[in-house]
């Protein structure tokens, strides 16, 4: 595969095709813009159900966004970091108890309690900076997942800050398809920033064809054909700066307090379920290919495609029916 030398920040997952919309169906879309990102929903089903579908989801994604943001007084994330400990939603605490599962499953590859190393690096204010490294260990001191424990309905975390970003989007999408389901939606589709979980099929029947972007231009290295799946990938190109002739991503490693290096440059996971995609997106990015295999070999609930710096891609066996490119690529097997 070719090598090109373009930064981007394309979102990662694109809905490849428009849908021929069954007769008997009808077909609503609705834009929200919340957690920093563009929000698409598109349902089809009933007039009623389908209208009453999207303005339940719009009041969960505002009320999701409100409570999980942490620089909102009133959110749950933010009363855990001012005072160690709080009582949190049932949404909250069901995130946090899954991440914590994530947490400790990927030996803290994934980790929410990295808030201090990204907020140095200016990520979450967009205040880029490159820190020394004795600033980076003043930082990883207050690092750990490890500190942080869920009793009843209270959140304890003694130490160290909080930071659901990278799952809230997916548990998201899970919320969304149950208010579809729940109001009798045929056929969804949600692109959260690029995060994408779809209901059902397509109404003409096929299935939805979700294509994954090339890390290094605005072309797609694949497509992958599902239904009542998530497709959620982690790049380096999505947020990142440069200074000096160096770039800097987002994707930090607990570990070192670094901008992961592990010689991937994006990971696709599919999965039944959005947090679950959503974590391990980030997690095997920062794990590497060798760890990802791994971990996919001793674990259920997903499949991945892969993008290695050397632009060779590899996809997990359970996806070989559904994933097509133009370009060469590996199976992995069990």
């Amino acid at each position: 595969m070719r090598r090109l030398n373009i930064l981007t920040a394309a979102v990662c997952v694109v809905i490849l095709s428009s849908c021929a919309v069954n007769n008997e169906l009808s077909g609503s879309e609705r834009t929200v813009y919340a957690m920093d990102t563009v929000m698409t929903l598109k349902a089809f089903g009933g007039d009623d159900e389908v209208g009453a579908a999207l303005d339940e989801a719009e009041k969960e994604i505002k009320y999701l966004d409100n409570i999980l943001r942490r620089e909102n007084p009133d959110s749950d994330i933010y009363k855990i970091n001012r005072t160690g400990s709080a009582e949190v939603s049932e949404d909250t605490f069901k995130l946090i108890k899954t991440a914590l599962d994530i947490c400790e499953s990927t030996d803290g590859a994934f980790d929410i309690s990295t808030a201090p190393v990204s907020d140095l690096w200016g990520f979450y204010t967009k205040n880029f900076y490159v820190p020394s490294d004795i600033e980076i260990a003043e930082a990883l001191s207050g690092v750990g997942y490890e500190n942080i424990y869920a009793d009843e309905n209270r959140i304890y975390a003694g130490g160290v800050q909080l930071d659901l970003g990278g799952m809230a989007k997916g548990y998201l999408s899970e919320k969304i398809m149950e208010i579809f389901k729940n109001n009798d939606v045929r056929s969804g589709i949600v692109s959260l920033g690029g995060n994408v979980h779809t209901l059902g099929t397509k109404p003409d029947g096929g299935k939805w064809r979700i294509a994954v972007q090339d890390p290094d231009s605005d072309e797609y290295i694949g497509e992958i054909s599902v239904n009542d799946k998530a497709v959620i990938t982690s790049g380096g190109y999505m947020r990142f700066f440069e200074q000096d002739g160096i770039v800097y991503h987002h994707i930090i490693d607990p570990k070192t307090g670094y901008p992961a290096k592990s010689g991937i440059k994006s990971v696709s996971i599919v999965s039944d379920s959005g947090t679950l995609a959503d974590g391990l997106s980030t997690a095997l990015f920062v794990m590497g290919l060798d760890k990802s295999e791994e971990y996919w070999r001793t674990h259920s609930g997903f499949d991945a495609v892969f993008m290695t710096d050397d632009d060779n891609i590899y996809i997990t066996e359970g996806i070989e029916d559904c994933f097509e490119s133009r370009y060469d690529y590996t199976v992995i097997r069990r």
